[in-house]
């Protein structure tokens, strides 16, 4: 293959939706991604269940009944210990991924999900609401893991054209794994005094599923290559995902990264932070994480019923509408899902984060005329559809989709800690201070996240450029160019200089496929 040829090797590795990519991206994110969305919505239902719980409990240790604070203070850290359990996963996440691999750590992961199930399902019994609070701790490190690793797995065995739709289907599974929450919360189903701790454990489940298909897949080519140098692990691998005996094309664009960065091992996160070249792609991540948790949908999840109450909505009405809003979710999951690979990214996130602002402020104008304008009630359950709806479409999967797709492998570890550290302390940060914001603030609470969002919607649109159907070599040299990387078009020049400049010179290598 001549010269010109291997400069252009990446751009045409293009693929197409195979049985294998279709299982793992199922698998992967029905025994993860699923369960972070499972999580954020199973306390909503049961809440004044698991709070007589409590009250019961401390009744009989101490001979008295807790008052009102500390019950919405033990409530409100069974809610958000789930966020400093994930942010604690995020952590982990480089040592893991670069030791086990994406699909290694997934695996090696689950035995946490039984563990936490055993503690919360048991917790009635042993009339323990430590180990309540406990088991959603360590839900809470599994999915802190598991929301960045399998993000980063489904990314690196894509084909670059179908990186958006693959990268969002953990996305989809956590509007799943909501809406699965809101349906067994029914009272006619497990969302009862007698059946909450069931409720709570049957994490379980899509895990035990995971644990037992997932391993017949392969791991992350790109991690066998270019972490590992397992040149025949990486074809097998390819094969395997990609559907086709003739892989030597995608192995030249993955050695194109790992030569033009062949005397950088994965770095750390001092590292990764004190880079001044990796400036605006840092931000970015920063900006996209925060903005997502912070946007006020955690606020939505965990207190959907006491936000409908507020709105007026009768009791007996609102595990029926809370419903109703899981189902839309699921709707706005897979309208995303099959259109970002078309629109891209940036179309979805300013608009997902712009329409979630509009109807921030429309919640609080529904909230403070609502006394006076009886129809406003119903005004503020389609704002917090719309919500719902908007951040499903984009801001629910984008984010960790171009966090990985904003670093080349050796900075993509660290880039998904800072990244997801900063969406889990500010996923705890809302969980746990939203109640008392809603009692101090009341109706304009929601401000708040109306400018947040739309402050993310703006940077989005200023700052980071569209990276659909470009390689993570291409997405890199945007962002090394003295150029806006929004406007900045990769050319073959661009390609040429970073050669020139001493980036991927060494020839490409050849081998043998049996």
């Amino acid at each position: 293959m001549d010269k010109k040829k291997r400069v252009f090797a990446a751009k045409q590795v293009t693929g197409n939706l195979t049985f294998s990519l279709l299982a793992v991206s199922l698998l992967s994110s029905f025994g993860s991604s699923m369960l972070y969305g499972y999580n954020l919505a199973v306390v909503n239902s049961p809440s004044e269940y698991i709070k007589a719980f409590y009250n019961t409990t401390w009744n009989q240790r101490y001979g008295e009944a807790l008052e009102q604070s500390p019950l919405t203070l033990m409530y409100s850290l069974t809610v958000s210990v789930f966020a400093l359990g994930g942010m604690l996963g995020s952590l982990l996440v480089g040592i893991l991924v670069s030791r086990f691999g994406r699909k290694g750590t997934i695996i090696r992961s689950t035995p946490l999900v039984f563990v936490a199930g055993g503690l919360m399902g048991l917790s009635r019994i042993f009339s323990s609401p430590e180990m309540v609070i406990i088991g959603r701790f360590i839900t809470g490190i599994h999915s802190g893991i598991s929301l960045s690793v399998v993000p980063m797995y489904l990314g690196e065995i894509s084909p670059k054209n179908l990186r958006g739709l693959l990268g969002l289907v953990p996305s989809i599974f956590i509007c799943l794994g909501v809406f699965s929450a809101q349906v067994l919360g029914l009272p006619e189903l497990l969302g009862q005094d007698e059946t909450w701790p069931l409720f709570l454990s049957l994490v379980v489940v899509p895990t035990f599923v995971q644990l037992v298909l997932l391993p017949w897949f392969p791991e992350s080519p790109r991690y066998l290559l270019i972490d590992k140098s397992n040149v025949h692990g990486t074809i097998d691998a390819l094969r395997c995902f990609l559907g086709e005996y003739d892989v030597q094309d995608v192995i030249e664009e993955m050695q194109e990264e790992q030569k033009s960065f062949s005397s950088v091992d994965t770095v750390s996160v001092c590292q990764f932070l004190s880079d001044p070249t990796l400036f605006w792609q840092i931000l970015s991540v920063i900006v996209i994480n925060i903005g997502m948790q912070l946007s006020g949908i955690d606020a939505i999840w965990f207190y959907t019923n006491s936000i409908f109450e507020n709105a007026g909505i009768p009791m007996a009405e609102i595990p029926y509408t809370t419903v109703g809003t899981g189902a839309i979710e699921i709707v706005a999951g897979l309208i995303g899902c099959f259109t970002v690979e078309k629109l891209g990214r940036r179309p979805l996130l300013i608009g997902g984060f712009s329409f979630m602002g509009f109807c921030c402020a429309g919640i609080t104008l529904a909230l403070v005329f609502q006394a006076r304008v009886p129809v406003m009630r119903y005004v503020s359950v389609a704002c917090v559809i719309g919500i719902i709806a908007g951040f499903c479409i984009g801001p629910a999967g984008l984010p960790f989709i171009i966090t990985g797709e904003l670093f080349t492998q050796s900075h993509r570890p660290a880039a998904f800690i800072v990244g997801g550290t900063l969406n889990w302390l500010s996923n705890f940060t809302v969980g746990f201070v939203f109640p008392f914001l809603q009692i101090s603030a009341g109706a304009f609470c929601y401000m708040v996240f109306c400018g947040i969002c739309l402050f993310v919607a703006a940077y989005v649109y200023y700052i980071i450029p569209e990276t659909k159907n470009r390689t993570f070599m291409e997405i890199s040299l945007m962002f090394s160019s003295s150029k806006s990387p929004v406007t900045h078009e990769v050319t073959a020049d661009d390609l040429k200089l970073r050669r020139l400049n001493g980036y991927g010179t060494m020839e490409s290598n050849s081998f043998e496929f049996s």
